[in-house]
């Protein structure tokens, strides 16, 4: 695969470049194995329909085209659960959970990871995140009777939101 390279003008970021340096999909950390791409978790329904709204552009077309968006203010009734499971960027950011090269977050990452870009020491860091979310899976599984997903709906958007798809268990 010869190296490809984006280059990123939207509301959070001007002039930022990366380069996919692996397959669209493949060759990921073996410690990562999220269970949804991000084209199912924006038609499922994440983050109230306002994730990548302003920067369609820097990803496949096709991932938004049964996209559930909003394209005012968050809309939790797009969410798949029609809970809101999300805290704010403002949250985000004072807790030091976001990078400057990914000013929207994990989904940010884990969009461009996706395509191919690759970051190893940042990658491990948002994979262990990736990873410590999966708590919410145990407690779904311990207090949930199997496929009944009106139980504790706002655990499942959160795992949604982290590329798990608790409508499996």
């Amino acid at each position: 695969m010869s190296p490809r390279f984006i280059l990123v003008n939207d509301k959070l970021q001007h002039n930022y470049k990366y380069q996919l340096v692996a397959p669209v999909g493949k060759r990921f950390s073996p410690d990562f194995k999220p269970q949804l791409t991000p084209r199912q978790m924006l038609e499922l329904g994440v983050f109230g329909g306002k994730y990548l709204t302003d920067c369609r552009a820097e990803f496949p077309a096709v991932w938004f085209k049964k996209a559930k968006l909003s394209p005012g203010k968050k809309d939790i009734q797009l969410n798949y659960f029609k809970v809101d499971a999300s805290q704010s960027l403002k949250a985000w950011r004072k807790k030091g959970w976001v990078h400057p090269v990914d000013p929207r977050g994990w989904f940010q990452w884990y969009c461009r990871y996706y395509l191919g870009r690759r970051m190893p020491d940042y990658d491990q860091v948002q994979i262990k995140r990736w990873r410590n979310i999966k708590r919410h899976l145990a407690q779904i599984k311990k207090h949930c009777r199997p496929g009944d997903c009106s139980c504790r709906p706002r655990q499942r958007q959160v795992l949604l939101h982290w590329a798990y798809d608790s409508r499996r268990t």
